[in-house]
C-alpha cells in the first residue's frame, strides 16, 4: 500500500442541504467510503473479515475541521493515511480535496471489535499484514 490512498467521489443532489453546500455530516460518509477502498485495495474484504474471523472495524472517534464547502457536481478526492496502527485499532489523518482546494480534515480511530461481543479484539496478523504502511 502506498502512503497515502487516494479515492474520488462525485457531489450529488442528495448530499447536499438547502443552501446547495454538503451538508456537513456527509463528509464522514465520504471518509468512510474511502477508507472501505483503501481496505479493499489492501486486500481486505469486511465481509469476509466478518465470516472468516467474527470480527469487524467499528468507529470509535472522529474529529472533523471543515475549511472550504463543496457543491453540486464537484468531484472530490479523498485521502486515507494510516497515523497509527495499534493491536486492536488504526488512528486515519483524512482529507477531502476538490482540485487544488482543501475541504475537510479528519482524524477517524476504528477499532477491531468482535461481531457478536462488539468488545476490543486485537486485528488478526494476515489483515496487519495487508494494511501495515
Amino acid at each position: 500500500m502506498s502512503e497515502i490512498f487516494n479515492w474520488n467521489a462525485r457531489i450529488y443532489y442528495e448530499d447536499t442541504d438547502a443552501g446547495g453546500i454538503v451538508f456537513y455530516a456527509n463528509y464522514l460518509k465520504f471518509f468512510e467510503r474511502a477508507r472501505t477502498e483503501w481496505l479493499r485495495a489492501a486486500g481486505v474484504s469486511q465481509q469476509q473479515m466478518s465470516q472468516e474471523h467474527q470480527l469487524m472495524f467499528v468507529v470509535k472517534s472522529t474529529a472533523v475541521e471543515y475549511h472550504s464547502p463543496a457543491r453540486l457536481d464537484d468531484e472530490l478526492r479523498l485521502t486515507v493515511v494510516v497515523e497509527k496502527l495499534g493491536r486492536a485499532s488504526v488512528q486515519f489523518i483524512q482529507e477531502a480535496w476538490c482540485g487544488e482546494r482543501l475541504l475537510t480534515t479528519g482524524k477517524i480511530k476504528v477499532g477491531c471489535v468482535g461481531v457478536e461481543s462488539l468488545r476490543p479484539a486485537p486485528i488478526p496478523g494476515v489483515i496487519l499484514a495487508s494494511i501495515s504502511v
